[in-house]
């Protein structure tokens, strides 16, 4: 048998086959005999209509004769495969040499589409009804989304539905984040926003989270300020002037009033969809709110509500922030991206493994507010620490609405922003599933029904 031609350094200089052999034109290369003749596999339907045709030297043509069997010797060898160069094709026997009878061809291997035995991939050819899940699969043919932004949407319009593009990557975005806010939720679920340095963002952190959960959810969202500092979670929210009307010091002076969900709409205020309990603005009493005031407000809210988000104030050790942990089943912690605001967020996490909440830490979502960044930093390794300690970290860029300080309206972010804010309240709402908390479940406070 004739061997494929080498460079003089050993490599193999046989010419890779052409892309359109794969395509069933094995014909194209004649296959190799076992006595070494060149034998076409299978001629293509041109050839063998010229078969017939007069040549006007040497006479018509005789048909192909019907190759004889292989002999006995050949029958148990696997068929050759390997094409043989174009050279020795074209290369013409020597003038002295008598005429070789010609020798049967090795059978020629079919195309995978041509394969008379079944097909490898099991799901191939598997019927749309499962026997074992009796469920009738494959019947309705999959759509596109419809899209609802940009051009997309315009062409989508103007051709009456005739031709969809698709979602773009960020409406597809979009699209899996508010799935992701919608998970549904067993009961009331407790998320404790905290940080150990003050003006850090951890409000405005608060504020974005409640508002998120509360426009994209179906069922009923608190954000409760547990500062006992005369928090501002209100006048981010609501505004300074309605925020002191009614604050948790009354909603914990009428408890015992309190007996269905109407009578506790009195004592808190609305922020589109979000409902919100605000902290007692005058010092004096704002420092009398302690852990045992928490956990009354708390136990009332969870009968009512199903996610309730806690801004904790600054600080981990006052007793209302010892309080908020020893319920929380999530925990945010915001930091920033610069070496005061990493290092202190690393002390919070420190601080928590150490005194029995590295549960908390573990499942914890790090926000690195960017109000204030500087290029000497390398945000990287900051991002780098955290996410080896938690589950993930947000990164909440600059924003000029943000930055004023005033009511926040979730319409007129940034899109950097936005997506920021949608990111975390996915984020968040990731664990109202599937994860073993140690917040209000375990200490009783879902034995009530459930909200109503």
């Amino acid at each position: 048998m004739s061997s494929p031609t080498s460079s003089p350094n050993g490599t193999n200089n046989t010419p890779a086959a052409p892309s359109w052999l794969d395509a069933g034109a094995a014909w194209a290369a004649p296959a190799t005999g076992h006595d070494g003749a060149q034998v076409p596999a299978t001629k293509p339907p041109a050839t063998q209509a010229s078969a017939a045709t007069t040549s006007p030297t040497t006479g018509p043509s005789s048909p192909p004769s019907r190759p004889a069997p292989a002999p006995e010797r050949f029958r148990d060898e696997p068929p050759l495969t390997d094409a043989a160069p174009a050279a020795e094709a074209a290369r013409p026997a020597p003038p002295s040499a008598p005429a070789a009878a010609p020798s049967p061809a090795a059978p020629a291997s079919l195309p995978a589409h041509q394969g008379a035995g079944p097909s490898e991939d099991p799901q191939a050819f598997r019927p749309a009804w499962d026997e074992q899940t009796g469920v009738l699969s494959g019947v309705v043919r999959e759509r596109r989304a419809r899209p609802q932004q940009g051009w997309r949407h315009v062409a989508y319009q103007l051709t009456g539905g005739r031709w969809n593009p698709g979602l773009s990557e960020a409406e597809a975005r979009l699209r899996d984040q508010l799935q992701k806010i919608r998970t549904p939720l067993p009961g009331p679920h407790s998320v404790v926003v905290g940080s150990i340095k003050g003006g850090i963002g951890k409000t405005t952190v608060s504020a974005l989270l409640g508002l998120a959960l509360a426009e994209y959810r179906g069922d009923r969202v608190i954000a409760m300020d547990a500062n006992p500092d005369a928090g501002t979670l209100g006048d981010r929210l609501v505004g300074e002037t309605l925020a002191a009307k009614t604050t948790v010091r009354d909603l914990l002076y009428a408890l015992d009033e309190i007996r269905a969900h109407t009578d506790l709409a009195g004592y808190t205020h609305l922020a589109g969809r979000l409902q919100v309990l605000t902290s007692e603005q005058e010092p004096e009493l704002s420092e009398t709110f302690s852990a045992a005031d928490y956990e009354a407000a708390l136990r009332l809210l969870a009968r009512y509500y199903n996610a309730i988000i806690t801004d904790s104030g600054t600080g981990i050790v006052h007793s209302a922030m010892q309080g908020s942990l020893r319920h929380a089943d999530s925990l945010v912690i915001v930091g920033a991206p610069t070496n005061d605001g990493a290092s202190r967020a690393a002390r919070t996490f420190r601080w928590l493994a150490a005194n029995g909440y590295r549960h908390l830490t573990e499942d914890a979502v790090v926000v690195l507010s960017y109000d204030r960044h500087s290029p000497d930093i390398d945000d990287r390794v900051i991002r780098d620490f955290f996410a080896e300690r938690c589950r993930a970290v947000i990164v909440l860029p600059p924003d000029p609405h943000l930055q004023a300080g005033g009511i926040i309206d979730f319409d007129a972010l940034t899109p950097a922003a936005r997506d920021a804010a949608l990111e975390l309240a996915a984020t968040v709402a990731e664990g109202f599933q599937g994860r073993r908390t140690q917040g209000l479940a375990s200490h009783g406070f879902r034995g009530t029904g459930g909200p109503r």
